[in-house]
C-alpha cells in the first residue's frame, strides 16, 4: 500500500504542469485545439507525421487487440486450443514476432529522421522574413520587432503569409515557447538563443504558452497570437507606434520582477540592442558591450555563462 501511495504522488506530480495548464484561465476568443487544427505549414507537417506514425503503429496494436482475447478463449480450461508441453520453436512465428517490428522500427526511425532534417525549426521558410525577438519572464513573454522599432508584452502580431524568424532567449530560468497551431515547442535559456520559424496561412487568434513549469505563475503564462493580412498588419504596426510607452533597460527592469499580467502592453519606441544586452547580462558581456544589471527571479540562481546553441527543439 505503501508503494502505490508513492507512486499516486510521483504521478501526479508529474502531471501538475499539464493540469495547471489545462485549467488555467483563457480568452474563449481564442483558438485552442492544437495542432490538430493546424494554421501553417510547420503545424500541417507535424499533423501529416503524427497521422503516419498512428497507421503504422496500428500495425502492431489492431492484431494485439485481436489476438488477444481469440487467445485467452481458445486456450481457457476446456477450449479446443492443444496443450503441447514439448513445442519450443517455430520459424515462421519468430520471424512474424521479430521480422514485423524490425520492419516498423526501420520505417519509424527514417520517417522521424527526414521530418526532423525538413522541418528544422532553423530553417528559413521564405525571403524577408518578419524578424522578432523573443525574451521569456517570469511570467510573461516580450515580443521586440526590431525592423520595426515597437514591443509588446503578451501579445504577437503576425502577418499573414510571411515567414516568420523567432530569435529566442530567456531573461530567467529555462521555459519552453509554443504555438501549437503553428509550429512545435522551443526552449528559452538564458544567455543563450535559439531560433524558430514558422507561417501562418490564415489570420485569426491563436494561444501561445509556455509549457516548462516554472514557478507560481506558470498556469497563467500564456500570450495572444494574432495573424491578419499585410495591410492590417501595416496599420496595426504605425499605431503601435503611436504608443508614447518605451521599452529601455529602466522598463525592462521592471519587467524583469515576477508578475502575472493580465492585459498586453504596447511600446512605440525600443531602444537599440536591448535584446543583445539582455544576452550579454549573463555573459560577462563578452561580445555584446556594456549589459544592464541583470535580476533574477526570487528563488532562482543565477544562470552561469553560456553561448549560442542550435538545437533544444522538439
Amino acid at each position: 500500500m505503501k508503494g502505490i501511495n508513492i507512486c499516486a504522488v510521483i504521478g501526479v506530480g508529474l502531471l501538475l504542469p499539464t493540469l495547471a495548464q489545462a485549467a488555467s484561465p483563457a480568452d474563449p476568443a481564442l483558438t485552442n485545439a492544437g495542432f490538430i487544427d493546424a494554421a501553417g505549414p510547420i503545424a500541417v507537417a507535424q499533423l501529416e507525421h503524427f497521422k503516419t506514425i498512428i497507421s503504422l503503429m496500428l500495425i502492431v496494436v489492431v492484431p494485439i487487440f485481436i489476438l488477444v482475447p481469440w487467445v485467452l478463449w481458445r486456450y481457457r480450461r476446456g477450449g479446443r486450443g492443444a496443450y503441447r508441453p514439448d513445442w519450443d520453436f517455430n520459424w515462421g512465428n519468430e520471424a512474424v514476432l521479430w521480422g514485423i517490428p524490425i520492419i516498423l522500427i526501420i520505417i519509424l526511425s527514417s520517417a522521424l529522421w527526414a521530418h526532423t532534417h525538413k522541418y528544422d525549426p532553423y530553417r528559413p521558410l521564405g525571403s524577408d522574413p518578419l524578424e522578432i525577438e523573443v525574451v521569456s519572464l517570469d511570467w510573461k513573454f516580450l515580443f521586440i520587432y526590431p525592423q520595426q522599432g515597437i514591443a509588446t508584452l503578451d501579445y504577437l502580431a503576425l502577418e499573414q503569409d510571411r515567414p516568420v524568424r523567432l530569435k529566442l532567449t530567456s531573461g530567467t530560468v529555462m521555459q519552453s515557447f509554443m504555438i501549437p497551431q503553428l509550429a512545435g515547442q522551443i526552449y528559452t535559456m538564458a544567455g543563450m538563443t535559439t531560433q524558430l520559424n514558422l507561417m501562418a496561412d490564415r489570420p485569426g487568434e491563436y494561444l501561445g504558452r509556455n509549457t516548462q513549469y516554472n514557478g507560481d505563475g506558470f498556469a497563467t503564462q500564456s500570450f495572444r497570437t494574432v495573424v491578419m493580412p499585410a495591410a492590417q498588419f501595416d496599420t496595426w504596426v504605425q499605431d503601435t507606434r503611436q504608443n508614447p510607452q518605451t521599452l529601455d533597460s529602466a522598463t525592462y527592469q521592471q519587467l524583469l520582477k515576477p508578475s502575472v499580467e493580465h492585459v498586453p502592453r504596447y511600446y512605440g519606441n525600443v531602444e537599440a540592442g536591448l535584446f543583445e544586452r539582455v544576452l550579454a547580462s549573463f555573459t560577462a558581456g563578452h561580445g555584446h558591450g556594456k549589459a544592464p544589471a541583470a535580476q533574477v527571479s526570487q528563488g532562482h540562481e543565477q544562470h552561469p555563462p553560456h553561448t549560442s546553441t542550435k538545437g533544444a527543439a522538439q
